[in-house]
């Protein structure tokens, strides 16, 4: 690099000799952080307003940096722009053919910023636009779980604790659980976004400027709803992208979960449902398989994301402020995260809603593993027999059940007698697996016209 070249870079004035070659590839950002080219120009445009509303501009520099960043951002999208890794990061990238396309206006646009703030507000920028399209995939998922929660409101299917048949519930219900799981992982993306949605710009480099920059202006411009209010936390703070990516495991480990009862659900040990062929794929050796690839790969990406969340808190725990070069290893963690989230809720919300419960199998599941032992013993309760006595009868029943090789509704009427006098006729009613999910009529029960109430109330929430 001639002396031509070194002060051709921005900082080059200080320097005598050029970057190493390998240094300046190592060093580089572009290659990831391009992706914030519209972001970038969007906060250059309100920057350049605002420095001709205080006068640093003029109108007629002011406009013709407008309508360059515009040309160059057509020239981003159509393919036309050379990006270059000796300009190391997007900013510099958009900022040098800012100068060669208008000259000297243009090398008067980052008065009064650095590019410590400028990144700090690009990704935020990106972050807020990204969470929008985030929440609107997960709408689009708990739409689709609410719909199969509908059509199959009394459907009948064991529930499990410790992956053994616990008591009955209905398909929906189950499908509402987790509705209720993105509900809450909506919740937090909401409150991420809102605290992120702070604008670093005019904290410059760590210490603010003495340019009177007009803060407010740009925040409305930009849609920023506060000003951060201290520039050595603005330009080095990353906690806003640990914040999602957190919010991003939780709900992957959300996901995971539902791709784990997808699995077994789909396996011919249970036979619950039938996912739709186009997601799946098959055996190169065994042509019987259907393999469910997309609710594997979604648990196994869980491992991904989770992984992105401790690489951002290792990359911050021991930086002093303000702003360090480590910061510039935030992005492709926060990256991959939104790719990920964003692929596996797409491909869930289109997935889900047609996703086929097997009906007959499913009466076959919830008749098999005395999955009515609980309310037997709530009857008993109704008797006036005490719950742990009551507790323990059931359980010799179920041992007399197991020992006959059948299911309690199948045991006489003299052998539930043998065990407590209090026992009649209508104890058959409890033992149907329709009436144990019937009995369950109260708030959040697995009822169906509970279920039902939960799914109106849930889509009145989403519209």
């Amino acid at each position: 690099m001639s002396d031509k070249e070194i002060k051709n870079k921005t900082w080059g004035g200080r320097f005598t000799e050029s970057t190493d070659a390998f240094v300046e590839e190592f060093t580089a950002s572009v290659s990831f952080d391009q992706r914030m080219y519209a972001h970038d120009i969007a906060g250059s445009q309100a920057h350049a307003r605002m420095l001709a509303k205080i006068d640093i501009l003029s109108e007629q520099e002011c406009a013709s940096i407008l309508t360059a960043l515009d040309e160059i951002q057509q020239e981003i999208e159509t393919g036309q722009f050379a990006w270059r890794v000796d300009l190391e990061d997007v900013h510099m990238n958009i900022e040098a053919r800012l100068v060669e396309k208008i000259g000297e206006p243009g090398k008067k646009l980052h008065t009064g910023r650095s590019r410590n703030d400028q990144v700090a507000t690009d990704i935020r920028l990106y972050l807020r636009a990204q969470c929008d399209t985030i929440d609107a995939e997960l709408k689009r998922l708990q739409n689709a779980i609410l719909g199969i929660a509908e059509q199959e409101s009394d459907t009948l299917m064991p529930g499990f604790t410790h992956l053994q048949v616990a008591q009955v519930i209905t398909v929906g219900h189950h499908m509402m659980a987790w509705f209720e799981m993105l509900t809450r992982d909506r919740s937090r993306l909401a409150d991420c976004r809102a605290r992120l949605n702070s604008m670093p710009l005019g904290s410059a480099a760590l210490a603010g400027t003495p340019f009177p920059l007009d803060r407010q202006y740009v925040a409305e411009q930009l849609g920023f709803d506060t000003l951060s209010r201290n520039s050595l936390d603005a330009v080095s703070d990353r906690d806003f992208a640990i914040e999602f990516c957190s919010f991003a495991a939780i709900l992957l480990m959300h996901m995971s979960r539902m791709s784990e009862e997808l699995v077994l659900w789909a396996s011919q040990q249970f036979e619950f449902i039938e996912l739709p062929d186009r997601f799946c794929t098959g055996s190169s050796i065994m042509p019987q398989k259907k393999n469910p690839d997309v609710p594997e790969l979604v648990r196994g990406k869980s491992g991904r994301v989770f992984g992105h969340l401790v690489s951002l808190l290792t990359l911050m725990k021991s930086q002093v402020l303000a702003y360090n070069k480590d910061n510039q290893e935030d992005k492709e963690p926060l990256f991959d995260t939104i790719d990920t989230v964003k692929g596996c809720l797409r491909v869930y919300a289109d997935m889900v809603p047609h996703v086929q419960f097997k009906h007959q199998q499913l009466a076959l599941a919830v008749n098999k593993g005395y999955a009515t032992a609980t309310d037997l013993a709530d009857y008993l309760v109704s008797k006036g027999v005490a719950f742990r006595d009551a507790h323990e009868i059931v359980g010799r029943a179920v041992r007399i059940a197991i020992d006959q090789g059948k299911e309690l509704a199948e045991l006489d009427l003299a052998e539930y007698q043998a065990l407590s006098t209090v026992i009649g006729e209508d104890v058959y009613a409890v033992l149907s697996a329709a009436g144990s999910a019937q009995s369950k009529n109260l708030v959040g029960g697995t009822c169906p016209d509970q279920v039902q109430q939960q799914i109106s109330a849930a889509r009145a929430s989403l519209d």
